[in-house]
C-alpha cells in the first residue's frame, strides 16, 4: 500500500500534477457501486478532480479547471500589459516612433525595462520555469522547457548587459513571446474547460429525491440512498429515480433523453423503467433493480467518459513531437554557440547572443498566436452563418469528413409530434377534429397537445367535454355535445366492444409507415383515425441532397423503431439507416465507422448522443437540444 502523498510526489515527479485528492466516485464510476454509499453529486469535486493533464501547466495542481482557466487569463493579461510599455522603451519603439518615451525619476531605458518586466518573468512566466523544472526532474523534454528556455536566457542575457556587459536588450522579446504564449495556453484551457460540463449536466438529469414506499409508508430519501428491490412511488410528471421494474399502475414515459423516441411509451406491470425518464400520467409503483453505476444513466455519463479520453493518442503524438522539437531546438543553440565561438572566432558574448536568437526564434511563439486567430477567425466566420465552433480543432477537422451520421429525433425531425393525417368514417374531416380536439383538451398526453394544436391551427371551434376519464394506457373517454367520444389505442376500442370494421386495414397501413393512430369511437361505432408522427424539418431534404452534393455520405442513426425511421429516411433520401440502437451502441456504430477509415461527423441533440458526439471526429450539436449534447459537441448549430 501507499499513501494519496506518495502517489501525488511520484506523478508529479513524471512532470504531471496532482491535486492530492481521491476522485469523487461517481466520475470514475459515474454513480456508486452500492446504493447506501453513493455519494451524492458533488460537482465542484467534479471540477476538482479535472486537473491540468499532462500539459505542463506548472503550478496549477490543486487547482479546479476554472480557477486554472482564470489564472492563465490573469498571467496573460499581466504579460499584454506591460509587454506594450516595454516595446516603447525598447529599441523597437525607438525605431517604429523616432524617440522613447522619458523615464521615472530619468532612469535609463534599459534599467526601466528591468523594472518592467519583472511582472512577466516573476509572475506571468513562472509557469513556465516551473513547468520545466518538472519535467526535466523527469528526464524529459516538452514545449514548457523550450519557452522557459527562451524566455530565461533572453531576459538573464538582457539583465547582464543592463548591468555589467556591453550589449543589446531584448526584454521586449521575452515578454512577447510570454505573452503570445500564455495566449494560446489561455484560449486551449477554455476549449478544454468545459470537458466536464457534459458530465455534471448528466448527472443533473436524475432526480436528487426519490418517494420510497417502507413498511407501508412513504419516505423522501436522497436518490442516492436507494437500494436494489426499494419500492418506488412515481407520480405523474416526477422522473424515475433509478431503473425499476413496475408492479403496479399504467403510464406513457417520455424516453427521449435515453432511446430517442420521440413519442411517449406506454407502461404497464411488468415493464421496465429507465432511470431519468419523466412519467406523463398514471401513477406508478415500481421496484428499482439497478441504481449507481448500473443505471442506464451512469452507462452513458461512462461511455461519454470514455468518448473523451479515447482523443488521449492524438495528444501522447504531439506530445512525443514537441520532444523532438525542443531537442533539435536547444542542440541548435549549443551549436550555433560553439559555431560562432570556435569556429568564427567571435566573442564569447557575441557568440551567447547568436545562440540566444536560435532558440528564441525555435521557440512556438507562432502556434500561441495561431490557436487563438484560428479560434477568433474560425468562430467569427461561422458564427455570421449560425455556426458555432467551440474549438480550432474542430474547424481543420470538418475540412476531410466523408462521413455525416444524423439522429433522427429533433435533428432530422422537428422533434414533436404533429397530426400528419386524419381518416374519417361518416364524419368529415374537420368534424372529428372537432370532437377529438374537444376530448383531447381535457388531458396531458403529448399525444392529446399535438391534436389540440392541429385544431387551433386550422381554426376549429372549441366544445366543452363532460364526464372526461382519461383510461391510463388507452387514452380518453368524455361527453361532447350528448355524444359519448372515445379517442385512444386499439385496445380501448376493443375494451368497450367497438369493431374498427374498414378501418382496421387503414390503421394498418399508417402503423406501418411508422406512425403513431389514434382511433376514434362516437356513440360506439367507429368514427375514423388521426395519424400522428414526427415530421421532418423543412430544411432536412435540402441539407441531404446538399451533402451528397460534397461527396459527404449521410447515415441516419436512430433509437426509434425501423418503420419510423425507414418512413423519414426515405423522404429525405437517406440510404443507410441504422435504427433501433440504444445509446451504449451509437458511440459504438460510429466507430465503426471509424474503423473503416471513415472521417465522421456525429449531428444530435439529445442526452443519448452524447457518447457518439464525443467519439465522433466532429461532433455537431444542434443549438435547440439539450445542454448535454450540446457540452459534448465541438460545434453547435
Amino acid at each position: 500500500t501507499t499513501s494519496v502523498e506518495a502517489l501525488q510526489q511520484w506523478v508529479e515527479e513524471c512532470g504531471y500534477h496532482c491535486a492530492g485528492r481521491s476522485v469523487p466516485g461517481h466520475v470514475c464510476d459515474p454513480l456508486a457501486e452500492e446504493g447506501r454509499d453513493a455519494p451524492t453529486h458533488d460537482h465542484a469535486a467534479t471540477e476538482r478532480a479535472d486537473q491540468g493533464d499532462g500539459h505542463g501547466h506548472g503550478g496549477h495542481a490543486g487547482m479546479s479547471m476554472a480557477a486554472m482557466v482564470r489564472d492563465m487569463r490573469n498571467r496573460f493579461l499581466v504579460a499584454a500589459l506591460f509587454a506594450i510599455p516595454i516595446a516603447l522603451w525598447s529599441p523597437l519603439g525607438e525605431f517604429l516612433f523616432g524617440s522613447t518615451p522619458p523615464t521615472l525619476f530619468g532612469i535609463g531605458d534599459d534599467l526601466w525595462q528591468f523594472f518592467l518586466s519583472l511582472p512577466v518573468i516573476f509572475y506571468s512566466s513562472w509557469i513556465f520555469f516551473r513547468g520545466a523544472y518538472l519535467a526535466l526532474k523527469a528526464r524529459t523534454l516538452d514545449m514548457m522547457v523550450l519557452v522557459a528556455v527562451a524566455i530565461g536566457t533572453g531576459w538573464v542575457y538582457s539583465v547582464a548587459a543592463t548591468f555589467w556587459i556591453e550589449g543589446e536588450v531584448f526584454y521586449e522579446a521575452a515578454a512577447f513571446l510570454a505573452a503570445f504564449v500564455l495566449l494560446g495556453h489561455w484560449f486551449e484551457m477554455r476549449a478544454r474547460g468545459g470537458a466536464n460540463d457534459a458530465i455534471r449536466a448528466l448527472l443533473d438529469l436524475a432526480p436528487p429525491m426519490a418517494v420510497v414506499i417502507r413498511d407501508g409508508e412513504e419516505h423522501e430519501v436522497p436518490t442516492a440512498e436507494v437500494q436494489v428491490g426499494d419500492l418506488l412511488l412515481i407520480r405523474p410528471g416526477a422522473k424515475v429515480p433509478v431503473d425499476a421494474e413496475v408492479l403496479e399502475g399504467k403510464s406513457s414515459l417520455d424516453e427521449a433523453m435515453v432511446t430517442g423516441e420521440s413519442l411517449p411509451v406506454s407502461k404497464k406491470p411488468g415493464d421496465k423503467l429507465i432511470g431519468a425518464t419523466i412519467n406523463r400520467q398514471g401513477t406508478l409503483r415500481a421496484r428499482a433493480t439497478a441504481v449507481g453505476s448500473d443505471t442506464a444513466l451512469a452507462q452513458i455519463v461512462k461511455l461519454v467518459q470514455e468518448a473523451q479520453n479515447s482523443k488521449a493518442p492524438a495528444q501522447r503524438l504531439a506530445d512525443r513531437a514537441a520532444f523532438w522539437l525542443v531537442l533539435v531546438a536547444l542542440i541548435g543553440g549549443l551549436g550555433t554557440f560553439f559555431v560562432w565561438w570556435r569556429l568564427v572566432d567571435r566573442e564569447v558574448l557575441d557568440a551567447l547572443l547568436f545562440a540566444i536568437t536560435v532558440v528564441v526564434i525555435t521557440c512556438p511563439d507562432a502556434l500561441g498566436l495561431a490557436t487563438p486567430t484560428a479560434i477568433m477567425v474560425g468562430t467569427g466566420l461561422g458564427a455570421r452563418r449560425g455556426i458555432l465552433f467551440k474549438n480550432a480543432i474542430a474547424i481543420e477537422q470538418s475540412a476531410s469528413l466523408d462521413t455525416v451520421v444524423l439522429d433522427k429525433t429533433g435533428t432530422l425531425t422537428r422533434g414533436e409530434p404533429e397530426v400528419v393525417e386524419i381518416t374519417g368514417d361518416g364524419l368529415d374531416d374537420g368534424e372529428l377534429l372537432r370532437l377529438v380536439a374537444s376530448v383531447e383538451r381535457e388531458s396531458e398526453h403529448p399525444l392529446a397537445e399535438a391534436i389540440v394544436k392541429a385544431a387551433e391551427d386550422r381554426g376549429v371551434d372549441r366544445l366543452r367535454a363532460e364526464q372526461f376519464e382519461s383510461v391510463a394506457g388507452h387514452g380518453a373517454v368524455a361527453t361532447v355535445e350528448g355524444r359519448r367520444v372515445l379517442v385512444g389505442n386499439r385496445r380501448l376500442l376493443e375494451r368497450e366492444h367497438v369493431s374498427l370494421n374498414g378501418l382496421a386495414v387503414r390503421a394498418d397501413e399508417m402503423a406501418g409507415a411508422g406512425r403513431t393512430v389514434v382511433h376514434v369511437a362516437v356513440d360506439g361505432r367507429p368514427a375514423g383515425l388521426i395519424a400522428i408522427a414526427d415530421a421532418p424539418r423543412e430544411t432536412a431534404s435540402e441539407a441531404i441532397a446538399a451533402l451528397k452534393e460534397l461527396g459527404i455520405r449521410p447515415v441516419m442513426l436512430t433509437g426509434d423503431n425501423r418503420q419510423t425511421a425507414q418512413r423519414i429516411a426515405s423522404e429525405l433520401g437517406i440510404e443507410d439507416v441504422r435504427a433501433e440502437v440504444l445509446p451504449a451502441d451509437k458511440a459504438a456504430k460510429v466507430s465503426e465507422l471509424q474503423a473503416q477509415g471513415r472521417r465522421v461527423a456525429m449531428v444530435g441533440d439529445g442526452v443519448n448522443d452524447a457518447p457518439a458526439l464525443v467519439q465522433a471526429d466532429v461532433g455537431i450539436a444542434i443549438g435547440a437540444g439539450t445542454d448535454v449534447a450540446i457540452e459534448s459537441a465541438d460545434i453547435v448549430l
